[in-house]
């Protein structure tokens, strides 16, 4: 099975970003929407990442339009939202598929490697949250309805 490190992404602007650039690094990674009941979590997400980026923490939100059509913008749109309405500062990645046949490898591999409830590894909604150690191992996977604070435990553990 290949390393989360042997993956490369588009970042919002659209340059590439190979995830090599994290090693080390605790990541939880985020397929996020702007029109979602759970969008609020960016609220808790952006708290996380300010209290503990410093210690070696990154965020990784990847946009997807794949549930109820929720993340309608184009790129340029979708930062723009992040950022006025949230502040994120946490790094966003271009718009991606992370079910189906066109699912982003990074999408493919993470499903594989911490399936959910029975197995299951399709992406249920947005705000899935799948949480990465320092060597690149997927440690956990969370339900979308799990606000951030609450994993905020689980974070600290690995850092």
């Amino acid at each position: 099975m290949a390393s989360i490190y042997d993956f490369s992404v588009n970042d919002i602007h659209g340059k590439e970003q190979k995830l090599d650039e994290y090693k080390d690094k605790v990541l939880l990674i985020v397929n996020v929407a702007s029109k979602c009941g759970f969008t609020p979590q960016y609220n808790g997400l952006e708290a996380l990442y300010e209290k503990l980026h410093g210690r070696g923490f990154e965020i990784l939100g990847f946009p997807s339009n794949q549930f109820g059509a929720q993340e309608p913008g184009n790129e340029a749109e979708i930062a723009q939202f992040c950022e006025l309405n949230y502040g994120v500062k946490f790094p966003l990645f271009a718009k991606i598929d992370v079910n189906g046949s066109d699912a982003a490898p990074l999408y493919q591999y993470l499903k594989k490697a911490k399936p959910g409830l029975l197995g299951s590894e399709a992406i249920k909604w947005n705000f899935t949250k799948f949480l990465v150690d320092r060597k690149g191992k997927v440690v956990e996977r969370y339900a979308p309805n799990v606000e951030p604070q609450a994993i905020a435990g689980d974070i600290e553990k690995l850092l």
